[in-house]
């Protein structure tokens, strides 16, 4: 099997039904980690527009010759092996049929306002009613509950509001210092594994109960969740962990260092490794230094540290150092573009991308779940839907409907089909 072809995937999920009436990306990033596990995954997109995420682009892929937009690859991202059913939620037509599909679905993830959706007559009350085994997730920016509920959070204010910014960059005193953002929509990555992981938990819990549960996901709460051990830090000392650009707060050295070609990054996690890297950079009377032979004693010294340990890695060229210290246990590595990544031997050899059959484009590539079971991954047997590509075949196979009531929903505008 090369990394072109998608294997059999392990379907752990298989007959679980999903409705995917979420937008962007932390939905539907929940969505997709369940579709590449098995799960049947119907998304529930807007007549005309489809996802906000479509139309997020350049790059745009386009079949060869093919005039127009394309598909945006942010879209195609975090879709992938999900079913696209266009249908007008306002209508109240387009209502009955989700609710519908609801009464015949395990899992219902949404991202719409906190109460918008008890309009449809689709909030998790109404929803349960119709189907009490239904896990319905809810993804929102503040929860569904405090002061700041009703107001709707992205990822970019979120890791300003919840902490991660204050600690993500270099310091007031460095060139350029200022709050950074994360260079991907990290909260957003995280809130969708944290949904997933509630979701399989009221699954399990199913089992047992035969009841569904509703789960409230705030991207603040995650991003907060999230700071770890840089949160225990403020936690235990009562001051506010600050902006170190590459630098660690708890282990030096761990960050990045100038060697006389690039960049390579040198994580020493314990004495025992610090050791080892001395011996290796001619240092070998540091380690013996009260000042550096403990990790806490160089926290507390890490200026004067990297002091030392600049010119020091600046004299010898990258590739050098990494293979020298890579034979004695001490873990570095280089800073990798995109590109890089997926052309690393070692990526080739997991599988990290795989193509996958698309209704337009003949096939596209797509980054696999980095999840393993017995050493396969699970990998979607298609790529990201066009949108409506399968209105006709979930309102036919799951909900009986005729070709003509098909045709007369499509006519009034509240179902698409993909031509």
């Amino acid at each position: 099997m090369t990394a072109d072809t998608p294997a059999s995937p392990p379907a752990p999920l298989k007959g679980v039904r999903v409705l995917d009436l979420s937008r962007i990306l932390a939905g539907p990033w929940t969505a997709q980690m369940l579709a590449d596990l098995g799960a049947e995954v119907i998304k529930i997109e807007r007549p005309g527009s489809g996802d906000d995420t479509r139309g997020w682009g350049p790059p745009y892929a386009k079949a060869e010759g093919e005039d127009g937009r394309g598909e945006a690859a942010y879209f195609m991202g975090a879709n992938r092996g999900k079913k696209s059913l266009a249908i007008d939620l306002k209508s109240p037509d387009g209502a009955a049929l989700v609710r519908k599909l609801a009464a015949d679905s395990d899992i219902l993830i949404e991202n719409f306002k906190v109460g918008d959706l008890a309009r449809y007559g689709l909030d998790p009350a109404s929803l349960h009613e119709i189907n009490p085994r239904l896990i319905v997730c809810s993804i929102t920016g503040f929860g569904q509950s405090g002061p700041r509920a009703s107001q709707a959070g992205y990822d970019l204010m979120i890791q300003g509001m919840a902490g991660l910014m204050s600690i993500t960059g270099p310091g007031d005193d460095q060139p350029g210092g200022a709050p950074t953002k994360v260079g991907v929509a990290v909260v957003d990555i995280l809130t969708g594994l944290n949904a997933a992981i509630a979701i399989l938990a009221a699954l399990a819990e199913r089992h047992r109960t035969g009841k569904g549960r509703h789960v409230d996901l705030a991207l603040y709460d995650v991003c907060a969740a999230s700071l770890a051990n840089q949160a225990m830090n403020y936690l235990i000392s009562g001051q506010s962990p600050v902006r170190m650009g590459n630098k660690h707060p708890n282990i030096a050295p761990y960050e990045t260092y100038a060697a006389a070609d690039g960049h390579l990054i040198l994580a020493v996690g314990n004495d025992g490794q610090f050791r080892k890297f001395c011996q290796v950079a001619g240092l070998s009377d540091l380690p013996d230094d009260p000042d550096y032979a403990t990790n806490s004693a160089r926290v507390a010294n890490r200026v004067t540290l990297s002091a030392m340990l600049e010119p020091v890695l600046r004299g010898r060229m990258r590739d050098d150092w990494l293979e020298a210290l890579k034979a004695v246990g001490v873990p570095c590595g280089p800073i990798n573009t995109i590109q890089e990544v997926f052309a690393d031997p070692h990526a080739v050899a997991r599988g990290l991308v795989r193509d996958l059959p698309h209704a337009t484009l003949g096939s596209v590539p797509t980054v696999s779940s980095p999840i393993r079971f017995d050493g396969d991954a699970p990998v979607s047997d298609r790529a990201a839907p066009v949108l409506g590509q399968d209105s006709a075949d979930i309102l036919e196979s799951v909900l009986g409907l005729s070709r003509d009531d098909i045709d007369d929903l499509v006519a009034r505008g509240v179902v698409q089909v993909s031509s």
